[in-house]
């Protein structure tokens, strides 16, 4: 997921005053890793891999970066062609943390999916070619709340067919928090079904640099998940592509786990092991193959030791939440 991408959402900034008084209190609030009952400073990581299912590839480099790295959790594209490969081997291995990657675009260039809905019920979601929308602000131009709904539904329809049982819902690309009607019928999806939605609700020290929409909307988002029963994190780092290269991922994760904050941070990765054939779909096969890298890289997982980080999943992250009152 490139999370928290492009956005039209157009929400009420609060008064000046207000935000500076929020910002000077926010080092006081309780972090949410607190609010679910670990002590008082503990620093938590979710190693989250997105696109399980994309393809054969992604399917490799997620379960490599699973059983071999500090990878902690993925979720699953449920458009896609090679959904049924992972979700075998969720079946085979029930303790997997595999949630749902919400996918309503489509982007590549020669590699494309439909909605699991199917044209004739989702129509604002599909573009000439029949396929989900390539952009985020096409979805957001062309697609009505109800129809994002439907597919929602659709897509956990057939995972559970699929016998999967979602830990968590997120959002490729973002799209989902890119209209305030769109993140609604995600969270109503979530608090109907009872299953965790990504949304960051803390310090947003890394999310805030790129964040589109206001800082004070998306806490706002993040109580409501709280208030409706769901565990929230304190902060996402979307693991960006812009301005790195490969050699770069290796440090950015040794440095995020060195400067990590109290509380709870989803880290992104798009982990692949890429075959000849992955270049047919997209240029990042490399990227991806350095963030599977650093994901099993001996340094990372000593860092994570001499660091004290505590990694997590959402399935634990639930358990707890239903313990608070």
């Amino acid at each position: 997921m490139n999370c928290l991408t492009s956005s039209t959402l157009a929400l009420v900034l609060l008064a000046a005053g207000a935000a500076v008084a929020a910002d000077a209190d926010a080092d006081t609030e309780p972090t949410y890793a607190e609010r679910l009952g670990w002590p008082a400073g503990s620093r938590i990581a979710i190693f989250h891999v997105d696109d399980a299912g994309m393809c054969h590839d992604a399917n490799v480099g997620t379960i490599e970066a699973l059983e071999k790295g500090v990878a902690t959790s993925t979720s699953i594209m449920m458009p896609c062609a090679w959904v049924g490969e992972f979700a075998r081997y969720v079946a085979a291995n029930p303790t997997v943390d595999a949630g749902l990657h919400l996918t309503l675009t489509s982007e590549w260039k020669n590699y494309r999916w439909g909605p699991v809905a199917g044209k004739s019920a989702v129509p604002g979601l599909v573009d000439k070619e029949g396929c989900m929308w390539h952009e985020v602000e096409q979805v957001v131009a062309n697609a009505s709340p109800d129809e994002i709904e439907t597919e929602i539904r659709a897509q956990l329809d057939r995972a559970l067919t699929l016998g999967l049982k979602p830990t968590h819902l997120d959002s490729h690309m973002g799209t989902l928090f890119a209209s305030p009607a769109f993140f609604e019928r995600y969270l109503k999806v979530g608090a109907e079904k009872n299953i965790p939605v990504l949304v960051p609700g803390g310090h947003l020290t890394h999310v805030k640099a790129g964040l589109p929409l206001p800082e004070e909307a998306v806490k706002m988002m993040a109580q409501k998940a709280w208030d409706a029963g769901l565990p929230v994190v304190d902060d996402i780092h979307v693991g960006s592509y812009e301005g790195m290269t490969p050699e770069d991922k290796k440090g950015l994760v040794i440095d995020f786990l060195r400067t990590l904050k109290p509380g709870i941070t989803e880290f992104i990765v798009h982990c692949t092991r890429p075959s000849e054939n992955f270049q047919h779909i997209s240029s990042s096969g490399r990227m991806r193959l350095a963030e599977l890298n650093a994901m099993c890289d001996p340094e990372v997982k000593k860092v994570v030791e001499e660091e004290g980080i505590i990694l997590t999943t959402w399935r634990e992250m639930k358990e707890r939440r239903d313990k608070v009152k």
